[in-house]
């Protein structure tokens, strides 16, 4: 069994990509071959032994709260955490949870599809006094490369990591197991201008040496942000489920 037992899921956000492309069921909600989104990342945890999910909500929060508690696992304890500030950027919804994780904890977005041995990788190989980032180096099968958060770096330490970024050798997952150390770098960040995103978060770790990436390999993960993501992901998992 991991020494790790908990985990952060982010859904705050409103989704207005997909929701403006007509899909009215909050993101988390959203069908993908006849399943909710959320309940793929959901059963992962529950299959890597993790015991407590901290849900952070903010857009319909009340709304999704019902939906989740009602399709999550019973082996999952859920703890929703609710960001009021949920129209700033990500690393706020990190931050709402500092004061519930208590130990070394995954994170994850409720819009990413990954297989379960990306995290067992994580939970088998990275050392939890650390945070470590999923990384895809197989930058030829990345769907969308211009939406994706691009990582340099040095290997196994992160230089950095941005959108932007034109010397990149790694695309970010969404998944990582993290420290609470994540937090004071997270409000470090925020102090400057009272918003931040996990990548700030992540940037100012990698500035301090405390940012490392580990290689999915083969493994398979998809970011759900669009119309056109949905329907990749959708055909990946359609043929992957034979």
């Amino acid at each position: 069994m991991s020494a790790v037992t908990e985990a952060v899921v982010l859904m705050a956000g409103a989704g207005t990509r997909l929701r403006a492309a007509g899909k009215a069921v909050l993101k988390p909600l959203v069908p993908m071959l006849g399943r909710p989104l959320i309940s793929y990342t959901l059963e992962a945890l529950q299959r890597a032994e993790i015991k407590t999910v901290y849900a952070v909500v903010g857009f319909k929060g009340d709304e999704l709260r019902t939906e989740v508690e009602r399709i999550a696992p019973n082996e999952l304890a859920l703890r929703f955490v609710e960001n009021y500030e949920w129209r700033k950027q990500n690393g706020v919804s990190v931050l709402a949870a500092a004061s519930q994780v208590l130990g070394p904890f995954l994170l994850t977005m409720s819009d990413h599809l990954f297989e379960g041995a990306i995290l067992d990788l994580l939970l088998r190989t990275a050392p939890p006094d650390q945070v470590h980032l999923a990384v895809d180096r197989k930058l030829d099968s990345i769907f969308d490369k211009d939406d994706a958060m691009k990582v340099q770096t040095r290997g196994e330490e992160i230089v950095t990591l941005g959108k932007e970024l034109c010397d990149y050798d790694a695309i970010d997952t969404g998944l990582f197991l993290c420290t609470r150390d994540l937090f004071a770098h997270l409000e470090k960040a925020r102090e400057r201008t009272g918003d931040c995103s996990l990548a700030d978060g992540v940037r100012s770790l990698a500035a301090s040496g405390k940012a490392r990436a580990i290689d999915i390999g083969a493994a398979w993960w998809q970011d759900v942000d669009t119309p056109e993501m949905f329907a990749h992901a959708e055909r990946q998992l359609r043929a992957r489920n034979g």
